[in-house]
């Protein structure tokens, strides 16, 4: 049985898995129907039902694929090609999810179905999973419900078509509420405390933070470097040195205050921070809540930065598929993004991301994805499943 990335890729994209809601149920049984027509069983597994997860159980299964199926939300506004119709024009997939990571998705099942043509059992396992795109759920939930055992994965998500990624920054995504004492605006700041203020003064220390960098130490300097140059030309941004070496941070939403003449009582401020390599979770968390004192703080999820060592056994694979594929050698980098990964390699996954997609138009107005890429993924993903199945 063969199955075209592309089609399959379009297929996806067509079926909505904005998230939120999340509601990844038909997404999961579409895929689970083209599993079960390849001979691979499969269950699904959620905290919920609208929030399903697919996981296949092979046995012995050494490699395990991963994906998820959320997407972030489009408005059907400005888009070149509807975002949820998975049109086909000009050499890309269009729509929401196509790169990130629907492509990534269909390449992963057009592999395993090849591989499987060619009379091969691959010890390979497959995760599909809700809610990467909110606070990682999905793939907590087989992890906690014992579902996943350690071992090595790639997550489809897409990379640069030669950088297998092997690392991620830190990510901690927090709100925080302030409160304040009201008062006469005419009399502030003599009389009064703003809570608006506080949030800003928060917003001030981290603007000091970000102004330090960290020392990755002697394993990952030189992968920092390389990393940079990609993101540098990924993104066509040059000076970026900084973004893998300092705490990122960005106050995605801000809302307090009851009037203009009145001192601000209450501010709610929602922050997702990036953290390199050397900056301590616990460190940074405990210097947020030294400088506002006059709020409370949740947590919503939090990750230290990691990485899978080059000379493991899957970076290698990854990296030799890529290279065979390219007739160039691949040159792993670490990511300034997160991901799933950031929930599997704490628990003993040896990790590395690599798939299709076009970067630059991730969560963004046209997102699209190559069928080139579509194809050589699925390529790049047959090899290291043959790898595996020596």
């Amino acid at each position: 049985m063969q199955i075209d990335p592309a089609d399959l890729c379009a297929s996806l994209v067509q079926i909505r898995t904005d998230n939120p809601p999340g509601d990844t149920r038909d997404a999961v049984e579409y895929i689970r129907n083209l599993l079960e027509g390849l001979g691979v069983r499969s269950m699904i597994a959620g905290e919920e039902p609208k929030k399903a997860n697919l996981i296949s159980s092979q046995k012995d299964a050494t490699l395990l694929f991963c994906g998820h199926l959320d997407v972030v939300p489009a408005i059907d506004q400005g888009w070149t090609y509807p975002p949820f119709e998975g049109d086909s024009v000009g050499g890309f997939i269009w729509g929401r999810g196509s790169t990130d990571m629907k492509g990534g998705c269909a390449a992963v099942i057009s592999a395993l179905a090849a591989v499987i043509e060619e009379g091969l059992e691959p010890p390979v396992d497959l995760a599909f999973v809700c809610d990467e795109e909110i606070g990682g759920k999905g793939i907590r939930h087989l992890l906690k419900a014992g579902l996943l055992s350690p071992m090595d994965c790639v997550i489809a998500e897409p990379t640069p078509a030669r950088n297998p990624c092997i690392g991620q920054k830190g990510l901690c995504r927090m709100t925080l509420n302030f409160s304040g004492n009201p008062g006469h605006s005419s009399l502030y700041p003599d009389r009064g405390v703003s809570a608006i203020m506080e949030a800003m003064n928060l917003l001030k220390y981290l603007d000091e933070v970000h102004e330090q960098e960290f020392e990755a130490g002697d394993l990952l300097d030189e992968i920092l470097d390389q990393s940079t140059a990609v993101l540098e030309e990924t993104f066509s941004i040059q000076g970026l040195s900084h973004v893998l070496r300092r705490v990122m941070f960005n106050p995605g939403r801000i809302e307090g205050g009851e009037k203009a003449n009145i001192v601000a009582q209450q501010c709610m401020l929602e922050l997702d921070l990036r953290l390199p390599w050397g900056c301590g979770l616990e460190q940074l968390v405990t210097g947020i809540q030294e400088h506002a004192q006059n709020a409370t703080m949740t947590i919503q999820s939090s990750a230290e930065p990691s990485f899978t060592p080059a000379d493991a056994r899957i970076t290698t694979a990854v990296c030799r598929a890529v290279s065979s594929e390219y007739s160039t050698p691949a040159i792993p980098i670490v990511q300034w993004a997160a991901s799933d990964a950031r929930a599997l390699r704490p628990e003993g996954f040896d990790v590395v991301e690599y798939g299709p997609g076009e970067i630059s138009t991730m969560h963004a107005i046209d997102e699209r994805v190559s069928i080139d890429q579509l194809e050589t993924a699925s390529r790049i993903y047959a090899r290291i499943m043959r790898e595996y199945s020596v």
